[in-house]
């Protein structure tokens, strides 16, 4: 249903009221946010109100008690709410939306790399030299310098390898991750310490790099990367810790609420960080009220059994602020690290496929384990084979276990075959898709698929839709910046880096179904539709104030920023006014 214009309202105001009124159900007196009486602590009032509920979209006023919605509708039904020691907010006209949801980030590996050598953007080899110069020089003989988001495709493509770096890290191990995080180029001195050489066999689902002599150039790609892993000393307690609540306050200041985090798994990457992580890091910030946004966590699905029997013992849900997913898994690699799974080869690479990064059987039997336990499975999926092996692979299990709820998801979903989107709908999978991926990912896709591949079966989203299937937009943070504002812009427009004029045109999105990917649909797609995802009765007091104050500009132009971010009916975030001088 698309959002009704503000002049249309008048007609949903039966419904508002309704909804509005439902709080008194005998299912909402026992809530404990309604303990007390009924006057709300927040009313926010004068505004564009989009609610994201289907049944009532737009409102002006929406009162909030201990951190729920207690009403939302037209400011004559919400002043009822209003008591003594209510707050009141005028938000002056402007427009507010759910808080948003990044359905598919790394979170703490993004909050790290903030705190590391920073090559996104990096369009020049001597710039990226000069970055790694510049962060090496602050570092003591023998440590490791990390970073990553180097994208070679905006210098031309030449991979880099480790002679451009090795004469300025003589004495410090070098890694650096490409933005997919499938690939990444070692110093010299780290291979070394990894035992990395000629010699060196090719791990299962991963490659070594070589060049024509074969000498490994420096550069590791998927699984091959755990050679390099098991070498670089574990992240201090502390310093996770920090890139915790350094990420959240990023992601508060783009209007994100709620972060599903795949964690710091990759393939090569051991399986433990995840627990690591939830352990050290999650836990410690919830039992100590350090939590500032919500965060559903998924695990390495060869875990199963570790997370199947923790919720059986805790739930899913700790708390407010923390609730335990699923499990995921990687079926291939990436389209810019040319390890995706293709029918077809790489157009320069007659001979590369791409990389089968998990055996099929293994992953069979481990999604079967998975989803007969009542655990949600998610799988990375980025060529137009590996979607097909998956989706052949959930009908499968789905056959195999019987009906249930299980709400699948391919992570990424990039690249179909012909007569494949229609199967997503067909078989309730969920596609969590990256739009901002594809204004990077355009000449790449082009250059190693050729035109007809590219443009015929590359980030379907209007098809996915068409299909009935349901879409979960997020960022893939790190990879590309966490910025819901962006990417609904790019799910819309579709115009990459260096163009004037959208990719696929017909795979172009409208706002309502953009905007439904990083809420109410991000909500279902990891089980939270009950709590957060629309701005509903009952349901947190999510939301994100914008800086405009038209509706039609904002669904014309899908030009906008964040104004303030507030969770639980908190303010959470509020823009700093210097930042506009």
């Amino acid at each position: 249903m698309k959002p009704l214009s503000l002049s249309a309202t008048a007609a949903a105001l039966v419904a508002l009221l309704a909804v509005a009124s439902s709080i008194y159900h005998p299912h909402f007196l026992h809530q404990p946010w309604l303990r007390g009486g009924d006057a709300a602590d927040l009313v926010v009032m004068n505004g564009t109100i989009y609610t994201g509920d289907a049944a009532s979209p737009f409102a002006d006023s929406m009162a909030i008690r201990r951190g729920r919605i207690l009403r939302v509708g037209n400011y004559s039904t919400i002043k009822k709410s209003v008591g003594s020691m209510t707050r009141m907010e005028n938000l002056q006209g402007k427009v507010v939306v759910p808080g948003f949801i990044d359905s598919h980030v790394h979170f703490l590996f993004g909050g790290l790399q903030m705190g590391q050598v920073q090559l996104h953007g990096v369009s020049r080899k001597e710039h990226f030299v000069n970055k790694v110069k510049e962060a090496v020089s602050n570092k003591p003989p023998g440590t490791w310098l990390q970073g990553g988001g180097w994208n070679n495709d905006l210098w031309g493509g030449e991979i880099p390898i480790a002679s451009w770096i090795d004469d300025i890290t003589p004495q410090n191990p070098v890694w650096l991750s490409r933005m997919d995080g499938h690939m990444g180029l070692a110093n010299s001195l780290a291979l070394k310490l990894a035992g990395i050489s000629n010699n060196t066999k090719d791990p299962d689902g991963g490659t070594v790099m070589r060049n024509s002599l074969g000498e490994p150039t420096g550069l590791l790609i998927d699984s091959a990367m755990k050679l390099i892993f098991s070498c670089i000393p574990e992240v201090l307690v502390e310093d996770r810790r920090e890139a915790l609540l350094r990420a959240s306050d990023h992601a508060l200041s783009k209007g994100v609420t709620t972060v599903v985090d795949m964690g710091r798994y990759f393939p090569g990457a051991s399986t433990e960080l995840s627990w690591e992580d939830f352990s050290d890091v999650y836990r410690w910030a919830n039992l100590s009220g350090k939590m500032k946004l919500r965060v559903c966590l998924f695990f390495p699905i060869e875990t199963w059994d570790r997370l199947h029997e923790l919720i059986n013992r805790v739930g899913r849900k700790l708390s407010e602020w923390l609730y335990l997913g699923g499990v995921k898994s990687f079926a291939d690699g990436s389209l810019g690290s040319s390890s995706a799974l293709l029918y077809e080869p790489y157009v320069e690479e007659p001979l590369n496929h791409g990389l089968q990064v998990t055996d099929i059987d293994k992953l069979y039997n481990l999604t079967l384990a998975s989803d007969k336990a009542g655990l949600q499975v998610a799988i990375h999926a980025i060529g137009d084979r590996s979607n097909d092996v998956i989706l052949d692979l959930y009908k499968s299990v789905a056959t195999e276990n019987g009906i249930r709820d299980r709400r699948f998801r391919i992570e990424h979903a990039q690249h179909l075959a012909p007569g494949t989107a229609p199967r997503f709908g067909e078989q309730e999978i969920f596609a969590s898709v990256q739009p901002d991926h594809l204004l990077y990912d355009a000449d790449s896709a082009i250059k190693k698929l050729g035109v007809e591949r590219a443009n015929g079966g590359s980030y379907l989203f209007k098809s996915l839709l068409a299909g009935n299937a349901q879409l979960a937009l997020g960022s893939d943070w790190p990879v590309v910046e966490i910025n819901p504002l962006r990417s609904i812009k790019s799910s819309m427009r579709r115009v990459p880096r260096g163009w004037g004029n959208a990719w696929i045109s017909s795979e172009c999105i409208d706002l309502n179904d953009a905007l439904n990917g990083y809420t109410i649909s991000a909500a279902r797609s990891c089980f939270l539709d009950e709590e957060i995802g629309s701005l509903s009765p009952g349901k947190m007091a999510d939301f994100v104030v914008l800086s405009v104050d038209s509706w039609d500009e904002f669904a014309a132009e899908v030009s906008a920023s964040v104004e303030a971010t507030y969770v639980g009916g908190l303010r959470a975030y509020a823009r700093d006014l210097t930042e506009d001088s």
